[in-house]
């Protein structure tokens, strides 16, 4: 009994532990939807708790919603990890369900620094902005010089390699990116890190399966 006991601990010290993506996907009222780690969404009134997941306040576009004893502030479509510390690296699978827009996002790291993701399937390699790559602390001054094709002409940036870029549970090594003087609201998820993957279009998610 006592095995049982101490076994049981573990696995909700565990479950505590695990960080779940939350997404908020619309409003109705004064009620949130929200997609609870790529699951279908749900429609939350204040005060209630689905999954771990307890919704505080629901106006305009944002909500608060809190787990773990913590509060955070959710933006439509712009997931975000909650609920305790990271889960360990080691997965193979990535679900990214689609925005009202259809771009598929997702909050991760780039050597081990918090960064917003949107996958890009046209970029050869994961891109980020010059202001990203001071903000997570690379130094980009050491790599290759190289010319950027963006939509508003040439521009300088530098050619890189990352240590380490994560998103939920899956982490890959020694990936290539550049990094650009033109301003980027996201870092493109280019074909350096999902080349990586087996991707298949699941109704409104990408899912990515680890090769190698």
């Amino acid at each position: 009994m006592k095995i049982l006991l101490a076994a049981a601990a573990l696995f909700a010290a565990c479950a505590s532990a695990h960080a779940q993506s939350v997404t908020l996907t619309g409003s109705i009222g004064s009620r949130a939807i929200l997609m609870i780690d790529g699951g279908a969404p749900r429609t939350v009134a204040p005060g209630e708790t689905v999954q771990g997941v307890k919704l505080i306040t629901m106006q305009g576009d944002q909500a608060v919603v809190e787990s773990g004893g913590k509060r955070l502030t959710l933006r439509m479509d712009s997931p975000v990890s909650i609920g305790g510390a990271a889960r360990s690296a080691g997965g193979t699978r990535i679900v990214l369900p689609a925005d009202s827009r259809g771009h598929f996002m997702t909050q991760g790291t780039i050597n081990g620094r918090t960064v917003n993701f949107m996958l890009d399937t046209g970029a050869t390699a994961v891109a980020l902005s010059l202001a990203d790559a001071q903000r997570i602390g690379l130094d980009y001054a050491k790599g290759q010089p190289v010319q950027v094709n963006t939509a508003n002409g040439v521009a300088a940036g530098w050619r890189v390699k990352l240590s380490s870029v994560r998103v939920g549970d899956v982490e890959v090594y020694d990936v290539d990116a550049i990094v650009s003087q033109q301003p980027m609201p996201f870092v493109l998820l280019g074909n350096s890190f999902i080349g990586r993957f087996s991707m298949r279009r699941d109704a409104d998610q990408m899912v990515l399966e680890k090769r190698f």
